[in-house]
């Protein structure tokens, strides 16, 4: 379980990105979305362990994580998967395969991980993270290190982003399959409705505020009933998540 509180960030100038977030989060899928510019990655990245908040705690399964680094973090059982996955010359799709799952497997293991993302594994398990490939190619190679990786919680920022030839079912079954072996917690930031679809909790970020948070039962009808602003948050118009 995830337990925000007061949670708050401010960058050198003062201005604050963050407000006051308190949440607690179990469930199995869990959306954050809301306006560009609402807060959304800067959240992420806090409970990631790329930032360190200005006020507030973070706990984990109740671990006060607040100022570990992402190696400590990450030995608990946290991972985050980029918007714009790195690349890095010199290393292979296996050896990131390898580093992600933290032990050494099988290489038809590996293989299995690739062929999960829509990736055929003899092309691409040899293949430098170099600039041969193309976004697409990265962030599935980043979502199938998610899965080696077998967290208890796991945060995409905008898993679909690049992947416009393989389906969403195909990214859909992905996380049922993280929660089939897991049985953590799975966050996303995104805007699109088919994400937000499968959704146990929708998390609306705004102005740095926390907006909204409920079921998608509770939330979706509202966020596509409101504004036309709403409505293009949903369809994915508005760009980044920053």
């Amino acid at each position: 379980m995830l337990e925000i509180k007061h949670l708050s960030y401010k960058v050198e100038d003062g201005s604050e990105i963050l407000q006051d977030i308190n949440l607690t989060i179990q469930e199995r899928f869990v959306a954050i979305t809301g306006p560009n510019g609402g807060g959304k990655s800067t959240l992420a990245k806090l409970i990631a362990g790329l930032y360190e908040p200005t006020e507030g705690q973070i706990l984990f399964d109740g671990n006060d994580i607040t100022h570990m680094s992402i190696t400590e973090r990450a030995r608990l059982g946290i991972s985050y998967a980029f918007q714009q996955p790195v690349r890095l010359k010199g290393l292979k799709v296996s050896d990131m395969l390898r580093l992600a799952a933290g032990k050494e497997k099988k290489n038809v293991d590996y293989c299995g991980y690739l062929s999960e993302v829509g990736l055929c594994a003899k092309d691409y398990i040899n293949r430098e993270i170099n600039a041969s490939l193309s976004g697409g190619e990265l962030k599935r190679i980043e979502i199938a290190m998610a899965l080696a990786r077998s967290t208890q919680l796991t945060i995409f920022d905008e898993p679909e982003a690049g992947i416009d030839l393989w389906s969403f079912q195909n990214l859909i079954h992905v996380f049922e399959k993280m929660y089939e072996e897991t049985r953590g917690s799975i966050m996303i930031i995104s805007h699109q409705e088919r994400i937000l679809n499968i959704a146990d909790r929708i998390i609306v970020l705004k102005d740095g505020h926390l907006a909204q948070s409920g079921s998608r039962d509770e939330v979706l009808p509202e966020l596509l009933g409101t504004t036309k602003e709403a409505c293009d948050i949903l369809l994915g118009k508005m760009g980044g998540t920053k």
